[in-house]
């Protein structure tokens, strides 16, 4: 798919509002937090990849190119930038790890490492072919310090800085198993409908939770963001943002 066209259909995604327009670089008027090149080229490479396997491998009921980007993309890139303001960010010093529950195609977790790469990722996902997939998307797009977890989260031993869940079946059970992967003062990320804000509320009160952020061309479907501890929303090192 044209690298150009992709762009033009993730700017709602990513335009910045308020706070980040104070923010953006001079080279980025429209106060749109731009990919660059080679994000857009490997988002190019992913969904001919996935249009490919899509044939044979049901990895998304989507078939369309452009409504893959919209849907699939453009909502994993909108928690992308509530997560990490900057996409250059470097964790050399303090390396920052994310887990993506119930991966599937790979969203939000792989569009999330193509946004924030310096970020290490993990990808579970039960489903063998799925699992061999995002193997695939890894090793063509030559990404490092993200692997796959063949298995159920429930098996996953180890805490994570940020938690991301998204249109996975059965959430209301999934969300404990979330609840414990977020480490001491880590953030999860929840990409669900409105009607389920409420339940995660009662069903989660130790962690803060920011207001709902309605995603850019859904009627019903909204990102939410919980920090467990008091220093970690809105921190420098997260870039999870309060205000938006």
């Amino acid at each position: 798919m044209d690298p150009a066209r992709i762009s033009e259909l993730l700017q709602p995604f990513l335009a910045a509002s308020g706070e980040d327009r104070s923010s953006q670089a001079v080279s980025d008027p429209e106060g749109t937090a731009l990919l660059s090149p080679e994000q857009l080229s490997n988002i190019s490479i992913y969904i001919d990849l996935l249009l490919r396997w899509n044939a044979r491998v049901n990895l998304t009921a989507i078939r369309q190119p452009e409504e893959i980007v919209t849907r699939h993309f453009g909502e994993s890139l909108f928690a992308a930038r509530h997560l990490f303001r900057s996409p250059q960010l470097d964790f050399s010093q303090a390396p920052v790890r994310l887990i993506d529950i119930g991966s599937g195609a790979g969203f939000p977790g792989l569009p999330i490492k193509i946004w924030a790469p310096n970020l290490h990722a993990t990808l579970t996902e039960s489903n063998h072919k799925k699992a061999t997939f995002l193997r695939e998307v890894i090793r063509t797009l030559r990404l490092t310090s993200i692997d796959v977890f063949a298995g159920r989260a429930e098996d996953f031993p180890t805490p994570a800085d940020f938690v991301t869940v998204r249109a996975v079946e059965r959430f209301e059970l999934i969300l404990p198993t979330a609840l414990r992967l977020v480490a001491a003062n880590g953030s999860l990320a929840l990409m669900i409908g409105e009607a389920q804000v409420q339940s995660v509320g009662e069903r989660a009160p130790d962690l803060q939770w920011l207001e709902p952020m309605p995603i850019p061309l859904s009627s019903s479907r909204v990102l939410l963001i919980g920090s467990r501890g008091s220093e970690r929303a809105g921190s420098g090192r997260t870039g999870v943002n309060q205000t938006d």
